[in-house]
């Protein structure tokens, strides 16, 4: 990775078994990776670390991704504009545009992609991001 700075990624997924099988991926990548389980515990690890990119499911436990999409909006100018991926089973249009509305980067579907696609995915929007960032 040409940046000595491992970028940091926040997984915010209730189901384990894929929370583990994205963390050991990205880390395979090179990629430092926090966990979240809710939206509550999201909101928590990304106000406290402030991760380049957070991989973010709608629906979960105590508190859904749109909710915490919403609240983490309005945290600080980081929280505003850090790259959210949402990754979800869901095909409902009316939950892609409430996450689309609050500034979702992109709205992925699970089974649509590959783990390997999807680190191509992170690694095009952490680059676009820089190369904005440097403008």
């Amino acid at each position: 990775m040409p940046d000595t700075e491992k970028k940091k990624i926040l997984v915010v997924e209730d189901d384990t078994a894929l929370r583990r099988v994205l963390k050991e991926k990205l880390e395979d990548e090179h990629f430092e990776v926090l966990e979240a389980i809710d939206g509550i515990s999201g909101i928590e690890v990304a106000t406290r670390e402030h991760p380049h990119l957070i991989l973010l499911d709608i629906f979960m436990p105590n508190m859904d991704g749109i909710s915490m999409l919403s609240k983490l909006r309005g945290v600080d100018a980081w929280g505003k504009h850090v790259i959210v991926l949402v990754l979800t089973n869901s095909t409902d249009a009316e939950t892609i545009a409430r996450a689309t509305g609050l500034g979702a980067t992109e709205f992925l579907i699970k089974s649509e992609w590959s783990l390997e696609a999807l680190v191509g995915k992170i690694r095009e929007h952490l680059s676009e991001n820089a190369a904005n960032a440097s403008e």
